[in-house]
């Protein structure tokens, strides 16, 4: 009985420490007035399009023309070294 007992004032402590908290609801993000321009609810519709756009269709056509073997027919260049802070600066001349 004891056993019972503790478990349900263990309980009821427990419901009361979750229930009691206070929730705080706070958007994650400032709003402000130029989040109202009735183009940025066009934008908030097209961004996925574009997302989706970029992930499925552009993506992997710059990977399929951009294999070694492949870049001199689509007359691909590639880009600067993602992990380093130089810039690309092309093929530089002999003696250069």
């Amino acid at each position: 009985m004891t056993k019972v007992l503790c478990g349900l004032g263990l309980g009821l402590g427990l419901m009361i420490a979750v229930v009691g908290t206070p929730a705080s609801a706070e958007a994650h993000d400032a709003y402000d007035d130029s989040q109202s321009h009735p183009l940025r609810l066009v934008a908030y519709l097209l961004n996925p399009v574009g997302f989706a756009t970029e992930w499925l269709i552009m993506r992997p056509i710059h990977f399929a023309v951009s294999q070694p073997q492949l870049e001199r027919v689509f007359g691909h260049t590639p880009h600067e070294d993602p992990f380093s802070y130089d810039p690309y600066r092309g093929e530089e001349p002999e003696g250069y």
